[in-house]
């Protein structure tokens, strides 16, 4: 029978992408502790959590980081598009994970072709906001085949961050 992993004998190799997390008022403590324990896990640089009153250390927000909110590099900034605006100046390629008329299926993207991606994501009701849609290079979607057209923020980030993740490292 197999032994059953924990972190003190996990076997996976640390690794860093060049992908950045843009939260657009993403504001659920369960969401962005879930959101910390996403991006820990698949190696990326750093978060952004965008809009007022966004509340990133709860003790809600914390039992469900477990501790990886210490370990991700994050920031808090008013407005999104003054973060993608800048991101996209620094020559990252914005990709927006939302339904949206010319979205693709995020298995269907190209990640090798961009040296530094960041990621808009948004709030659960609303979704990643118009303005922000109009400045993303690409827009992706994940396919459903149930009822439903949508699912949990962290949910759908985990499932792109694999798919993304992936494909850099497919050489």
């Amino acid at each position: 029978m197999s032994e059953q992993l924990h972190h003190g004998n996990q076997i996976f190799t640390k690794k860093q992408f060049p992908i950045t997390l843009i939260c657009d008022q993403v504001n659920s403590p369960a969401n962005i502790g879930s959101l910390f324990r996403i991006a820990d896990s698949f190696g990326i640089e750093q978060i952004y959590f965008c809009g007022n009153d966004i509340k990133v250390t709860s003790k809600r927000m914390q039992r469900t980081a477990r501790s990886t909110h210490e370990i991700v590099p994050y920031h808090k900034a008013e407005k999104t598009i003054t973060i993608v605006k800048n991101l996209k100046a620094k020559g990252y390629t914005i990709i927006a994970l939302e339904i949206t008329g010319n979205s693709i299926p995020v298995s269907l993207i190209d990640a090798k072709l961009s040296k530094k991606i960041a990621i808009v994501i948004g709030e659960e009701n609303f979704g990643v906001s118009e303005d922000v849609l109009n400045l993303a290079d690409q827009s992706i979607h994940i396919n459903m085949y149930g009822n439903n057209s949508s699912m949990n923020v962290a949910t759908a980030t985990g499932i792109a961050l694999y798919e993304i993740t992936k494909q850099m490292l497919t050489p």
